[in-house]
């Protein structure tokens, strides 16, 4: 519990040091912020290590999965924000990072975690490396709707002048998406082959609004591919994909695992 808790402040310090940084000027915002954030995370994943090396296998229950999409969240800003570009996004994914390990370490410890073989490890981990990037372009999606919204209404606020430019912001989302897509057709095609019963009656409906979050990212990417979706029709489709993915798999493990309590 250790390790959460002073990976807990070290991502308060780390986002209160880019609150700093973005009210300086471009010229004078430094990148001190990483000296908090890389351990932070670094504590974070030593957090699991630790957990899994005590039971002898990998947790993957409802907040030992919340935390490591928090993880994997704060490492892809830590990698894509130290150049500076997507900076802005450690004010909201640190205190999130934080918020969900310390969860992990009250709650999240399961006495006898199921042994999984390495195929259906490899879709997990697939699955939640994909919900965190997806988790990130719905991050950059609400920075882009409240920069949009900002611009028309003339409202040029401290906040404003630390998100990238409106096209360099536009760009990463869909970068962001299209990795996250990858991922995610990843994760379905592991799951076609590693999982015995894809159809199975307590994954069913993770299954199919998994699919139809698929459908909706494909479409959205097909959409700016031939038509040039962008600004609001992007945020809209981007939200609502990952709206289904929350609930394709954390709505799910929090029906079975917390309300019905099966496999706990």
């Amino acid at each position: 519990m250790l390790a959460n808790v002073l990976a807990a402040v070290l991502y308060a310090i780390a986002t209160l040091l880019l609150v700093r940084d973005a009210r300086a000027s471009g010229e004078s915002r430094g990148r001190t912020w990483l000296w908090a954030a890389i351990p932070a995370v670094l504590l974070h994943a030593f957090a699991h290590w630790q957990g899994w090396y005590q039971t002898g296998s990998t947790d993957l229950h409802f907040f030992a999965a919340l935390s490591l999409v928090g993880l994997g969240m704060a490492a892809l800003t830590v990698l894509g924000a130290a150049g500076g570009s997507a900076r802005a996004l450690g004010v909201v994914v640190f205190p999130l990072a934080a918020v969900l390990l310390l969860a992990y370490g009250l709650y999240g410890h399961t006495v006898r975690p199921e042994a999984l073989g390495w195929q259906l490890l490899l879709h997990a981990w697939l699955a939640l490396l994909g919900y965190a990037t997806l988790s990130l372009a719905a991050v950059l999606a609400m920075f882009l709707w409240a920069q949009e919204r900002a611009l028309r209404r003339r409202e040029f606020s401290l906040w404003l002048r630390a998100l990238p430019p409106l096209t360099e912001l536009e760009t990463l989302l869909f970068r962001t998406i299209g990795a996250g897509f990858v991922l995610l057709t990843a994760t379905l095609l592991t799951g076609t082959v590693f999982v015995e019963n894809l159809f199975a009656q307590h994954i069913v409906h993770h299954t199919i609004l998994s699919i139809l979050s698929w459908l909706a990212f494909g479409a959205l990417l097909l959409g700016r591919w031939r038509r040039g979706w962008r600004g609001t029709i992007a945020v809209r489709w981007t939200l609502t994909a990952m709206a289904l993915l929350v609930l394709a798999f954390f709505g799910s493990k929090f029906v079975l695992e917390l309300v019905l309590r099966h496999g706990v």
